[in-house]
């Protein structure tokens, strides 16, 4: 996942000195706000002069025409214009380079990115725009699953509240990119911030049931009337490498994964016709509490025996809640 620097949540310091403290620390991307404000472009013009760090450029304007003939003189490698504040439709030139994307406030449905599959990304606001240092609002963790199941082949960007473990959370959801700014600028250093947005142990604040895939989005069979054609559906469709298996109410009594199929055709090698069902499951997987914290989670996969890429979320009374997988995890860690 990519860190995106807000360069003018430093108000202390000359643009100049900013920038240069950036380029020392090797920050991925400049985050740039325009707040209906062309001026801004005499920065990026700075910028440009300063270093070759790509643009992420977001505008809040009513009317976005007439942004296109200064990102036509001042090319970004990232454009975003806010979805509420338009009051003309965003029809943005070919000749507008750069990959673009549209930003959404917290209680903005992702689905208005129907109006813009065109885009590369949408940009989640997860906090007011404009508002320094405000917390990221946990409602967003539903917005970021909800946008990668319709849009997988779009990216995700984050901006508002980001710290040591809200990155680690958005990371393991496939967010591509997470724009920071007082967190980095307020930190000892920005060295020392950097450090904290990509750490694979952080505090904790937010618990397990607040990003992982809730049940009714996650792959199930059913116990009482399992079949082996059933299991496999699920698991190709759930597209996780395995499905839950849930009793009445969603009771929690296993899953079956990739690995106990193969292991369960292995065993039956002589006669695939003997095969059940029921004795791929296992029934002691690993689980999760869902009111356990993100530490608890790293805690519980470190004293693993064996690598763990996805588990099992329940409640104390064993029924299943959801699942976590750290598939996008690992992509991010490469």
């Amino acid at each position: 996942m990519k860190i995106s620097a807000s360069i003018y949540s430093d108000k202390k310091r000359p643009l100049n000195e900013v920038i240069q403290d950036l380029v020392d620390h090797q920050v991925d991307l400049l985050h740039v706000d325009c707040n209906d404000d062309i001026s801004v472009f005499d920065d990026i013009k700075t910028i440009r002069r300063l270093c070759d760090i790509p643009i992420d450029l977001h505008i809040i304007t009513e009317f976005p025409s007439k942004y296109y003939s200064l990102l036509e003189e001042n090319p970004v490698e990232y454009v975003t214009f806010q979805y509420e504040d338009l009051k003309e439709p965003l029809n943005i030139p070919d000749s507008v380079s750069g990959r673009r994307g549209i930003a959404v406030i917290t209680p903005t449905p992702v689905t208005i990115f129907e109006e813009y599959s065109d885009y590369d990304f949408i940009l989640i606001m997860a906090t007011i725009p404009g508002q320094s240092g405000g917390k990221f609002d946990t409602i967003n963790f539903s917005k970021i699953r909800e946008f990668g199941n319709k849009y997988p082949g779009k990216s995700i960007h984050v901006d508002g509240g980001v710290n040591a473990e809200v990155s680690f959370i958005i990371r393991n959801m496939g967010v591509t990119s997470a724009v920071s700014g007082s967190y980095l600028f307020n930190a000892a250093s920005i060295g020392n911030a950097l450090m904290n947005l990509t750490k694979r142990e952080v505090e904790s604040h937010f618990s397990v049931s607040d990003f992982m895939i809730p049940i009714d989005e996650s792959p199930t069979v059913s116990k009482s009337n399992i079949s082996l054609k059933g299991v496999l559906e699920s698991i190709d469709h759930g597209k996780l490498g395995f499905t839950l298996v849930v009793e009445e109410s969603n009771k929690f009594a296993g899953l079956v994964s990739n690995a106990d199929v193969r292991k369960g055709l292995l065993k039956n090698i002589e006669n695939f016709n003997s095969l059940s069902a029921d004795e791929l499951i296992n029934h002691f997987p690993v689980t999760i509490s869902d009111t356990a914290t993100v530490l608890e989670m790293l805690q519980l996969i470190k004293t693993s025996t064996f690598p763990i890429l996805y588990l099992p979320v329940v409640d104390d009374a064993g029924f299943a809640k959801g699942i976590v997988t750290f598939v996008n995890l690992i992509k991010g860690e490469l």
